[in-house]
């Protein structure tokens, strides 16, 4: 993080890279993780232009959240993003034999997204992106292959893994805009588990009386998607921010939620893709926190109505006619349906 202003906004051929440049407009500082865990470690206040936290307010028990989970979802999150974009860079258009280097820099990137504990088959407990997402899988039901599972590994993963694959796939043939594409779809996939965090803490703190621990989880999800947020909206952003910060006098969850569901469509994620807050003692989504409903999903439902209204509508209009005409015909002395007069003493059998 302390390189970062070299190797992602001034130094590099594609900069300043898009994402990192939400997070230094918003925080007004190219260290800002950094700053981040150093200041919880030490117990003082950032110094940032927005999203500032007084690490003072919390206890060890805070500061020791705030400072491991700043390493992996703030410092780490944003390194998984560069290692693509150095890859993109490197890239060289239809030239088969010329893009092992980056290969080898997206390759990086998988890696530091997967981390070192998850096994070759991702069944293990890691620390890192991969290990985030499969356990905010479980608490939004969004497991398995259709994102309807409680357990096992998050739709996330499965979607990223796809994407990670077709990339390097790209960067090796040559294929430098069809990579830079699936890029963007890894990275707004990657913002799904810190959301799903984010919402998860606020319910926690404003519904389930969570203490210190709690709040600071909650604090250092909202850190490492604010500045995101506030790319897309910044009166969400400053919602969101109002209570989750550190030291935040009050949560309202409702607030919380209703603000991240506002940039979905911008952040190029659904309702159906986060999910909503599961209760398994209930076997059912704590009570405000369902999934919302995705604006297509809306529009098709409507649009499914108004084709089965026109259909219904067709036939009865076809019907009517057909009932006039039947009713011309009698009057003529010609109905449509006659009855076979049969000749007297023919063979019925």
């Amino acid at each position: 993080s302390t390189g970062a202003m070299k190797k992602m906004y001034s130094d590099c051929p594609g900069c300043p890279y898009v994402d990192y440049e939400y997070y230094y407009n918003y925080y007004g500082a190219f260290d800002y993780a950094n700053q981040w865990v150093l200041s919880a470690l030490d117990g003082s206040k950032t110094s940032f232009s927005n999203g500032n936290a007084d690490f003072s307010k919390f206890s060890l028990v805070g500061r020791q959240e705030a400072a491991k989970k700043g390493t992996a979802y703030m410092n780490i999150f944003m390194y998984v993003i560069r290692e693509f974009e150095d890859a993109l860079d490197d890239c060289k258009e239809n030239c088969i034999n010329c893009n092992d280097d980056p290969v080898h820099a997206w390759d990086e990137g998988v890696a530091f997204y997967t981390g070192s504990m998850e096994g070759t088959d991702g069944s293990g407990d890691g620390k890192l992106l991969h290990g985030l997402a499969d356990k905010r899988c479980g608490d939004f039901a969004t497991c398995g292959t259709n994102a309807d599972a409680k357990t096992g590994t998050a739709k996330v993963n499965y979607d990223l893994f796809d994407h990670f694959a077709l990339g390097q796939h790209q960067l090796l043939v040559g294929n430098c805009a069809a990579a830079r594409t699936t890029k963007e779809k890894i990275v707004d996939i990657m913002y799904i588990p810190l959301v799903q965090g984010t919402i998860r803490y606020a319910y926690k703190v404003a519904k389930l009386q969570g203490a210190e621990k709690e709040k600071a989880e909650g604090a250092v999800f909202a850190a490492a998607v604010l500045p995101r947020i506030a790319a897309a909206n910044p009166n969400a952003a400053e919602k969101i921010y109002t209570s989750m910060k550190v030291g935040a006098s009050s949560t309202d969850y409702h607030a919380v939620k209703s603000a991240f569901e506002s940039t979905y469509r911008n952040l190029g994620i659904t309702c159906k893709q986060v999910g909503g807050l599961w209760n398994d003692a209930t076997g059912s989504y704590y009570e405000g926190a369902s999934p919302c409903k995705d604006a297509s999903t809306k529009a098709n439902k409507g649009t499914a109505g108004i084709i089965v209204g026109s259909v219904f509508a067709g036939v009865a209009v076809i019907a009517v006619g057909f009932v006039l005409f039947m009713r011309r015909r009698e009057i003529k002395g010609q109905p449509v349906f006659q009855t076979k007069q049969v000749d007297e003493g023919a063979d019925m059998n």
